[in-house]
């Protein structure tokens, strides 16, 4: 979704008390570093997804209507190893999320709307995961898709790692819905998904962990972690989001101790925050202010609901403006 928004540097990040850092650890995933997208035809990643049959490398695709293509990216470079081009889905109308089921398979989201949430169906693309990385032709399966208390606007598309379901988070002005689909999607009839439960955030993406016990959920000027806790999420506290021009994509690292951070715009940096704390507990589960860097619910930089995603835009224009005004002229 074209709604762009800019960061003012690092004054802004320190205000706003946002925090990233490459996690720097030889056992690491690939890709935990953080790199830069080089494909000059990704203009608008607008989602992220780690690969299940190639580590390393990284799954995205253009926002709206780019066309039918996935982009697989080495995360040691930045560079793009394979272009897919699905057919059977007609033509991709907003397309905003991916994500990598236990199947195998990649799920693709179309389901953004721009209209403000007026269609009335969206749609969700599955594919097997290629198992060679090549350029090529690969056809998918389409599901319709309808919510249970009509229609969403939606850029936030999760499959859980361990039963294959489908969950989309609503993109709502003062925070959203959790839906579930069900539990396996009908490419012949309408799939309907239900609210179970809110969450609080102008949501632009989500991720769970590898081991799928945690829900991070990003919008663009925070996000939030929560205990997946069966199905019912407890929010645990807040992520340090690093600041970006328009934050829209988010996923684990395969090992799930980083979150990887992407944003829209040519030459765009995938930024990498450490799951502090990620693999220290000897059942693999973290505390509530271990995951993605979450400073509990009473701290951290989240902005909930797009007011206050506005008004953290309006705090980094003043700040911008006020920069501008202390610069000194050159000397010519």
């Amino acid at each position: 979704m074209r709604a762009y928004v800019g960061a003012a540097g690092v004054a802004a990040v320190l205000l706003l008390g946002t925090a990233s850092g490459p996690a720097v650890a030889d056992s690491r995933s690939v890709g935990s570093d953080g790199f830069t997208i080089q494909d000059p035809r990704i203009t608008e990643s607008s989602g992220l997804a780690a690969s299940r049959a190639h580590p390393g490398v990284y799954w995205t695709h253009n926002d709206s209507d780019d066309g039918a293509f996935l982009y697989a990216i080495d995360g040691r470079t930045g560079k793009t190893v394979a272009t897919i081009t699905m057919t059977g889905v007609g033509s991709p109308r907003d397309v905003e999320a991916i994500s990598i089921g236990p199947d195998g398979n990649i799920y693709v989201g179309d389901i953004g709307d721009n209209l403000g949430g007026k269609w009335d169906h969206v749609w969700i693309y599955k594919l097997p995961e290629p198992k060679k990385l090549a350029d090529q032709t690969v056809r998918a399966t389409q599901y319709d898709v309808k919510y249970a208390d009509g229609p969403r606007n939606a850029e936030a598309m999760m499959v859980h790692p361990k039963t294959g379901r489908v969950y989309i988070v609503e993109k709502g002005d003062d925070g959203g819905g959790l839906y579930e689909g069900p539990a396996t999607l009908n490419a012949s009839a309408t799939n309907t998904f239900r609210r179970i439960a809110d969450i609080d955030l102008w949501a632009t993406d989500g991720a769970f962990s590898p081991d799928g016990k945690q829900l991070a959920v990003r919008g663009y000027f925070g996000g939030v972690s929560y205990k997946w806790n069966g199905g019912k999420p407890e929010r645990q506290g807040q992520l340090s989001v690093p600041m970006q021009p328009q934050g829209e994509s988010v996923t684990y690292t395969p090992d799930g101790k980083t979150l990887l951070y992407g944003s829209e715009g040519r030459g765009s940096e995938v930024e990498p925050v450490e799951v502090e704390g990620a693999g220290d507990s000897g059942d693999g589960s973290n505390s509530p202010s271990d995951q993605g860097g979450s400073g509990g619910d009473g701290g951290g930089s989240a902005f909930t609901g797009k007011a206050g995603a506005v008004g953290a835009g309006v705090v980094l224009i003043l700040l911008f403006g006020i920069g501008r005004l202390l610069r000194r002229p050159k000397n010519r």
